[in-house]
C-alpha cells in the first residue's frame, strides 16, 4: 500500500478519495489483473465500475455534469493504479482526452460525449501517431479534405491507447497540408463511422492489459462540426495540453516505481540464501537503501510538481523535465529491483516482471527521454 502520511500535494478530501479509489480496485481491478494481461484489454464492466464511483473524470465542470475536482484527484488514481500494477487507460481518459472536450468542445460535444465519458459509458482514445510520424507530429499524414460541409479523413494511426475500447477517437489530421503545424486539426470520429475501422490489438513487450491498436480511416466522412477547438490550430492544442500529460506520466512513474521497490523489500527478507535473508547482505541492504533516497527525493518532487500545476504555474519545460527524471528513475528503480529477487524476478508469475515490462515505454511515450532533454534545454 502507498503510504501517503509525508505528502504535501493532498488534503483530506484526497485521502477520502484515495480510500474509494482502493476499495473499487480491490472488487473489480486486482482479482482480474491476469485476466486483462492475457486478454490484452480491460472489459467495459471495469470502466462502469469506476465510472458510478465517481472516478472517471472528477475534473469535469459540475454545469457539465461532473465532479468539479481538482487535478490531484486524478493523480491520486493514476499513483493507485501504477502501484497496483495495472496499464488500464483509465488515466488516458481522466488526464488527457477529457480536457481536449470540456476545454474546446462545443456545448454540443459537451453535452454529446462527457456525461458517457464521466459514467464510463464512453471510452476514448487520441490517434496522433502514425507509422511515420512519432515525437514528430508535424510530420503527420492523414488527411481531412473539405467536401462542402463535411470533411473527408484518410489514413492511419498507430500505437492507439485505448484502441479496440474506444466509443469516439480525437484524430489529429492535416485540413491544411500547405501549411505545415498550422494546417493540423483535432477531429471527432466516432466509431461507427463508415470507412473507420480497427487493426489489430497491437503485440507490446510490457502494458499487456492496456489494448493498443491500429486505426485506419478510409473516406471517413464527417460535419466539419466534428472539429474539436479551432479549425488549424490542432498543433497548438496539442502542445497546450502537454504539460498535464507529461506530469500524469510522471505520476505514473512514481506509483510503478514505489510498488518496485516494496516488492524487492518484501522478497529480500523471505528469500533465504547462505543461511540469511538476502536483505542481510550488505549489496541488498546499501541498494535498497540508494532507492529509498531516489523515492524520497522523487515523491517530495511530484508533490512540488503537482502542486505548481494545481495553481496553474507548471510549464512545459518543468512538466518535461518531471516526465524525464520520474520516468528514468522508474527503469533504475525496476531494473534493481528485479536484480534483487535473482532468478525469479524473471519469472512472470512475481509481480515485479510485470512491473519490469511495464515501465519501459514510460521513457518513450508522451515524448521520449530524448525529446524530453531538448524541451527542457530551450528553457535553460
Amino acid at each position: 500500500m502507498l503510504q501517503t502520511a509525508n505528502r504535501t500535494a493532498y488534503n483530506e478530501d484526497h485521502a477520502a478519495f484515495r480510500e474509494t479509489v482502493r476499495k473499487v480496485f480491490s472488487e473489480h481491478m486486482e482479482p482480474y489483473l491476469d485476466q486483462h494481461e492475457e486478454e490484452g484489454i480491460v472489459p467495459r464492466s471495469a470502466w462502469k465500475a469506476l465510472g458510478d464511483a465517481g472516478m472517471l473524470c472528477p475534473t469535469v465542470a459540475e454545469e457539465n455534469g461532473g465532479l468539479g475536482l481538482d487535478f490531484g484527484f486524478n493523480c491520486v488514481l493514476a499513483e493507485e493504479l501504477a502501484y497496483l500494477g495495472s496499464s488500464a487507460g483509465f488515466t488516458l481518459q481522466n488526464d488527457i482526452t477529457v480536457n481536449y472536450f470540456e476545454r474546446l468542445g462545443s456545448p454540443e460535444q459537451k453535452e454529446k460525449y462527457l456525461p458517457g465519458m464521466i459514467s464510463g459509458d464512453i471510452i476514448t482514445a487520441i490517434a496522433m501517431t502514425e507509422p511515420g510520424a512519432g515525437s514528430d507530429l508535424q510530420g503527420i499524414k492523414t488527411t481531412a479534405k473539405e467536401d462542402g460541409n463535411h470533411l473527408v479523413i484518410n489514413g492511419s494511426k498507430t500505437y492507439i491507447t485505448n484502441g479496440q475500447n474506444a466509443d469516439v477517437v480525437i484524430v489529429v489530421a492535416k485540413t491544411d497540408p500547405n501549411a505545415g503545424a498550422k494546417g493540423t486539426s483535432l477531429i471527432l470520429v466516432d466509431a461507427d463511422t463508415p470507412g473507420f475501422a480497427r487493426g489489430r490489438n497491437l503485440d507490446k513487450i510490457g502494458q499487456h492489459s492496456a489494448d493498443t491498436s491500429e486505426l485506419f480511416f478510409e473516406d471517413v466522412r464527417v460535419p466539419k462540426t466534428n472539429i474539436l477547438g479551432g479549425e488549424n490550430r490542432g498543433f497548438i492544442h496539442l502542445m497546450e495540453e502537454l504539460p498535464q500529460e507529461r506530469l500524469s506520466i510522471a505520476v505514473s512513474a512514481m506509483g510503478g516505481a514505489q510498488r518496485a521497490f516494496d516488492e524487492a523489500v518484501k522478497f529480500t527478507k523471505e528469500r533465504k540464501a547462505f543461511g540469511k535473508t538476502v536483505f542481510e547482505f550488505q549489496n541488498s541492504k546499501f541498494t535498497l537503501a540508494e532507492l529509498a533516497a531516489k523515492l524520497q527525493v522523487g515523491w517530495a518532487h511530484l508533490d512540488w510538481a503537482i502542486a505548481r500545476h494545481l495553481k496553474g504555474e507548471l510549464t512545459t519545460g518543468e512538466a518535461s523535465a518531471a516526465k524525464l527524471w520520474h520516468s528514468e528513475m522508474q527503469w533504475e528503480m525496476v531494473d534493481a529491483c528485479l536484480q534483487l529477487h535473482g532468478g525469479a524476478g524473471y519469472m512472470n508469475e512475481y509481480p515485479i516482471a510485470r512491473l519490469w515490462r511495464d515501465a519501459r515505454v514510460q521513457r518513450i511515450y508522451g515524448g521520449t527521454s530524448e525529446i524530453m532533454k531538448e524541451v527542457v534545454s530551450r528553457e535553460i
